[in-house]
């Protein structure tokens, strides 16, 4: 019976994943060569202010560019999507005078389009959301909230964005036939996964950001693992965004063998310091492991990204199925993993493998792990996170972890073979 309630839990948590937009406004008439270049914020010329018991929005953009807006809940949130934007001229933070607005973010967010996220503090609806464009084809967007009755809020939002024009799930991935586990006939496939990106930087410490790090150090990891002759692929090459449910779908689509996620997060209580090594569990082994959990989805949330699917009690069933395989898999490369850290001389976190229920590491069938590479909140975590020998160090260990565990795990498939 509690195998089954277990079991039924995880179903609830299906792996899908809807990313939608709606057009809440006419645009304005935009000719072909207004779009031909790309759009620019004007920070001076804009503004995000209260307006008596108002949220007014207006950008300034350097040129006319097709958009759309929506409001979601759990958070409320103003969400308002852009044909490409260049956003580096201000920080969110900066250009954020509302305090009605309790966070703010923007960024790529996919090919060819900009994201712009304002976390509100309540229930509002779009008033008005219009683009003008001036004789020498800038523009301005103006979006202006009011405040509504929470009972009409929560119905407006209830069914998510509206079905007017959706962005479809990933497409699944086109496979001749069903991976099979490694034999060590080839190399062995890894994906990695730098965490957050664009919209979503992650956990930030002075002047420093997750994704940022992660990128980088996510970089330097795929050349050492593809000079010792493994085959990398990584779910993100530069600073976007990258829905959780898109980074499961390609590892599946390039037949990965293994899959790393990497993360160098923040904790505002607790012992936060060392690497630690986090498998997927329905129920964190620590309330620390949780609220990393908590944030990782959050970054999804507040990206407009719904993470609850429906209910597939068939699929369920079949993804509990595929990892009773993949589990033990996983939790030996997490002890091949902290072995080879530890024999590094490199400083773990003081329990170095624990579990949460991290999105990202829900696929049935690849042996997935969520590696913390170290935490920004941690001053001295920071200090070894900029250094190149010991990045080269950490990035050597977990080359010898991988090389370890694939030996291991090839030697078990060709016995299941027999």
């Amino acid at each position: 019976m509690i195998a089954a309630k277990r079991a039924v839990t995880m179903i609830r948590r299906a792996l899908v994943i809807l990313v939608t937009v709606a057009l809440c406004a006419p645009l304005a008439p935009v000719r072909a060569a207004d779009l031909a270049a790309l759009a620019a914020f004007d920070p001076a010329r804009s503004r995000l202010v209260d307006d008596g018991t108002a949220v007014a929005l207006d950008l300034a953009l350097t040129r006319a560019v097709p958009f759309r807006a929506f409001l979601l809940n759990d958070p409320p949130r103003l969400v308002l999507d852009f044909s490409v934007v260049d956003f580096s001229a201000a920080r969110p933070e900066v250009f954020d005078t509302s305090a009605r607005v309790r966070t703010l973010g923007w960024g790529p967010v996919r090919d060819g389009w900009s994201r712009m996220v304002a976390e509100i503090d309540g229930p509002y609806r779009i008033e008005t959301a219009a683009e003008t464009v001036a004789k020498d084809g800038s523009a301005r967007i103006a979006v202006r909230l009011v405040p509504e009755p929470p009972e009409d809020f929560v119905a407006r939002t209830a069914g998510g964005p509206p079905p007017t024009a959706v962005w479809a799930q990933p497409e699944p991935a086109r496979v001749e036939e069903a991976k099979r586990r490694q034999t060590g006939e080839a190399p062995l496939v890894v994906v990695l996964d730098p965490g957050h990106g664009g919209i979503d930087p992650g956990a930030e410490a002075g002047n420093q950001n997750e994704a940022a790090i992660m990128l980088t150090f996510g970089r330097e990891l795929a050349e050492v693992l593809r000079r010792a002759g493994m085959q990398v692929i990584l779910t993100r090459e530069e600073d976007v965004f990258v829905p959780l449910e898109t980074r499961i779908s390609v590892a599946r689509a390039t037949g990965a063998d293994v899959f790393l996620s990497l993360h160098a997060d923040a904790l505002a209580e607790g012992e936060a310091t060392g690497a630690t090594v986090y498998l997927l569990a329905n129920e964190a082994s620590d309330a620390a492991a949780a609220r990393l959990a908590e944030r990782h989805d959050r970054a999804d949330l507040l990206a407009g990204v719904d993470l609850e699917g429906q209910d597939d009690l068939v699929a369920g069933v079949m993804m509990d199925l595929a990892r009773t395989e993949t589990q033990p898999r996983s939790d030996r490369l997490a002890d091949d993993l902290a072995a080879a850290i530890t024999a590094a001389g490199i400083r773990m976190h003081r329990h170095p493998i624990q579990e949460a229920a991290f999105s990202v590491l829900k696929s049935p069938d690849i042996p997935s792990i969520l590696l913390e590479v170290g935490f920004l909140s941690s001053e001295a975590d920071r200090k070894r996170l900029d250094d190149p020998a010991w990045r080269a160090r950490m990035q050597s260990a977990i080359v010898q972890a991988l090389q370890s565990w694939a030996v291991e795990d090839a030697a078990e498939a060709r016995l299941i073979r027999q």
